[in-house]
């Protein structure tokens, strides 16, 4: 099987376009994170929210599909997945809800303090964004740039309407400029195991 480098595409948006972002967010990007730390340490490190704002905002918290209570004693490992959501409506949303009154009738399936010994190191894990975070956390998530597979950034960059390519102001592939609309051009990616995706909005 012939390997294919990773690409890197660098994109500027105009503002109103994050968007078209959405279903890239919601569906996971993968990130590069320090692994084996608290999620503390990678809310507050890896995505720069304070304490405040995680509080208020970031309700709802699943790593590896458990609910997690308390982001100090939660352990990110490579290849983790942590889907971040405001708060959800309906009694799902507040038993979902971390330190929430009803989190207590969730307990088997909660995320557990951690206490195994794990190594902090370089990795990558996946995040999900949810509701109004998508649009408060995404444009910083895309600026620091995610990593999709080629398949998956085909499929977005083919769903594309022309508004999302004239709303395109600079575009490089690999550090060199191309036309923003070229990059839909015949699933030129989709053989690509994994793409490395800047986009700043401006």
């Amino acid at each position: 099987m012939t390997s294919h480098p990773e690409a890197v595409i660098k994109m500027v948006m105009n503002a109103d376009l994050v968007k078209e972002f959405f279903p890239l967010l919601q569906a996971g990007v993968s990130v590069t994170a320090r692994v084996g730390c608290p999620l503390s340490h990678f809310l507050s490190d890896q995505l720069n929210l304070d304490s405040d704002y995680v509080a208020s905002r970031v309700t709802t918290i699943f790593l590896d599909s458990k609910p997690v209570d308390d982001v100090k004693t939660a352990i990110i490992r490579d290849g983790s997945t942590i889907a971040l959501s405001g708060a959800m409506p309906g009694l799902v949303g507040a038993t979902m809800r971390r330190g929430g009154f009803y989190s207590a009738m969730r307990g088997s399936i909660s995320h557990e303090r951690d206490t195994a010994d794990s190594i902090n190191r370089i990795g990558t894990v996946r995040v999900k964004l949810f509701n109004l975070l998508m649009a408060e956390l995404g444009p910083a998530i895309l600026r620091c740039g995610v990593i999709i597979s080629g398949s998956s950034l085909s499929s977005f960059f083919a769903e594309r309407a022309d508004s999302f390519w004239k709303g395109c102001s600079e575009s490089l592939c690999n550090g060199v400029a191309v036309e923003p609309a070229t990059l839909a051009t015949d699933g030129q990616f989709q053989d690509r195991d994994t793409i490395r995706l800047y986009a700043e909005f401006r």
